[in-house]
């Protein structure tokens, strides 16, 4: 059975991307080595800020969209409770 993950990535400008995979430590060294996203390739580099496991890809995938509309105080909050 697959894990599917959510997670949030600090940039080195401060801003925060959203992302889903199936393997979080290979898709931060992608995004910290200009490989990821369009949008964090200018942004390195990035730090994992959080992390959110699911069973299957459409509840992940779902969590990702509910993340991505978030406002910056509310993603800011999610990050803090990681901590």
């Amino acid at each position: 059975m697959s894990v599917h993950w959510v997670y949030i990535i600090e940039c080195d400008d401060g801003s925060f991307y959203t992302g889903y995979t199936t393997d979080v430590e290979r898709r931060v060294r992608e995004h910290d080595r200009g490989e990821g996203a369009k949008y964090t390739r200018g942004r390195t580099p990035v730090e994992l800020a959080h992390r959110e496991r699911f069973d299957s890809k459409s509840a992940a995938m779902s969590r990702e969209y509910e993340i991505k509309q978030m406002s910056r105080a509310e993603k800011e909050r999610l990050v803090e409770d990681e901590g």
